[in-house]
């Protein structure tokens, strides 16, 4: 009896072997395609296997995360909101807006959509590079505060006019989560979405290998040789990276190294040993978003964040007490570190 069955179970394992290397074959046989372009003031990188190319349904999604949340864009919903008119608000700018001030409440404040302000009056952002004054720093904290934006009856609502949003530290993450969930849409299973440094990795690469992502070595001097030099290589496949870092945007003046982070609750730029934050998570948005706050908040209190959310994975890269770059990651991460 047990031979009759197996005989007849046969032919259908045999089916199954020979339509599984079929699937192999069709699979390795769909090639990768390759996008590149500039959007966001930055650029971006696509590479994803499919029988077609995409980039017209990409560059449609693009935009439209370009009209909701690009500060840059006179005709977008986040510069109607600076500029107080009445605008109704997407799904897009109200994710975004949602999943900001969750992250601004976890961090007590670290991250902040409403620091534009300070980061512009030192120098960053829409105007060169100055040292603002105590009294304006005083001043321009009078209108930052994640609290002192709220969004009421689909609107947001400012306790003051000059309140200004800007989703700068989580649309690039948000972005690239965008279109990796519009590849996925269309059916596309291995992928790696890149938008200024932010990544996003499905499945398997064009070498039928997991994803990998080098850590940059921090230099001051990103022109040099240095500048591309890897600290690690992480395997990312299956999740999304963020890094935030002081050591390439900067300037100096008087004698002094000032950096683009700035503390929204000091209104003046954080002074700390973290070098660079990268954060592992399901989502580039909320990675994109967390390496900003832990840039703010520095290696210690970074640290002690981490005990309590152990559902994001970082490397941070710090300077010692010998001004030597050491390094420090979660313990879920170690395997993940390919070198």
């Amino acid at each position: 009896m047990k031979n009759k069955k197996l005989i007849w179970q046969l032919p259908f394992l045999v089916l199954l072997i020979i339509g599984t290397i079929f699937i192999i074959r069709q699979q390795q046989s769909v090639p990768y395609q390759h996008n590149t372009g500039l959007v966001f003031g930055t650029s971006y990188s696509l590479k994803y296997q499919c029988d077609s190319d995409l980039v017209k349904g990409i560059e449609q999604e693009l935009k439209k995360v370009d009209n909701s949340l690009s500060p840059f864009n006179e005709k977008s919903i986040i510069t109607a909101v600076n500029n107080n008119k009445d605008v109704e608000l997407n799904e897009m700018f109200l994710s975004v807006f949602k999943k900001a001030m969750e992250i601004s409440e976890n961090t007590g404040g670290a991250f902040d959509i409403t620091v534009a302000p300070l980061v512009n009056a030192w120098g960053f952002g829409f105007k060169s590079g100055s040292d603002p004054g105590k009294a304006q720093i005083d001043s321009l904290l009078n209108i930052v505060g994640y609290k002192k934006v709220t969004l009421e009856a689909g609107k947001v609502v400012k306790q003051d006019p000059r309140i200004m949003l800007d989703c700068s530290a989580i649309a690039k993450g948000f972005g690239t989560d965008v279109i990796a969930n519009y590849l996925r849409s269309r059916g596309v299973k291995n992928f790696m979405v890149e938008i200024g440094g932010e990544i996003v990795t499905s499945g398997i690469n064009e070498e039928r290998l997991p994803w990998k992502i080098g850590v940059t070595k921090p230099s001051d001097d990103p022109l040099s040789d240095k500048g591309s030099e890897l600290m690690t290589i992480l395997n990312v496949t299956d999740k999304a990276m963020a890094t935030s870092g002081n050591y390439r945007n900067f300037y100096y003046k008087g004698g002094k190294k000032y950096a683009h982070t700035i503390d929204p609750k000091t209104g003046c730029p954080v002074q700390h040993s973290l070098l660079s934050a990268t954060v592992i998570a399901d989502d580039c948005a909320t990675a994109d978003a967390y390496a900003t706050s832990f840039m703010v908040m520095g290696f210690e209190k970074a640290r002690k964040f981490l005990e309590k959310h152990t559902e994001l994975m970082v490397y941070f890269i710090y300077s010692d007490e010998k001004g030597n770059n050491a390094v420090w990651f979660s313990p879920s991460l170690k395997d993940k570190i390919v070198e």
